[in-house]
């Protein structure tokens, strides 16, 4: 079992920054791939990024390329999205996963946080 808790999200105005981070329970961290999704009201959870398990992959959407970046410590047990050049569109709650493959499919994971919220303003 994993346990996921997401933190940095907020209220920030368009062409802000934010960091999320996703901090995991157990001893395993390094043996998950780990993803970053959102969903918005009313729509789909939506792929945002990846990275491999030991952080030398990385994977992103097309609607965050060159904006947002994945990146992993391992010692802390912790993922994180830097989110760059906010846009409206990026309002959403963001939930990180850890799964045993990386994927751009929400069904490749196993485990999920709770979510945090971020809220862009135009």
């Amino acid at each position: 079992q994993v346990q996921l808790v997401e933190s940095g999200g907020g209220l920030v105005q368009a062409g802000g920054s934010l960091r999320l981070s996703c901090a995991a329970s157990g001893r395993t961290f390094s043996t998950y791939s780990m993803g970053w999704f959102r969903q918005a009201p009313g729509k789909e959870r939506e792929f945002v990024a990846a990275i491999s398990r030991s952080g030398g992959s990385t994977y992103y959407g097309d609607s965050v390329k060159g904006r947002f970046t994945i990146s992993r410590d391992n010692a802390k047990d912790t993922v994180y999205l830097q989110m760059n050049s906010l846009e409206p569109e990026d309002t959403a709650a963001y939930y990180c996963a850890a799964g045993r493959v990386t994927s751009y499919s929400a069904r490749g994971y196993d485990y999920w946080g709770q979510g945090t919220q971020v809220t862009v303003s135009s």
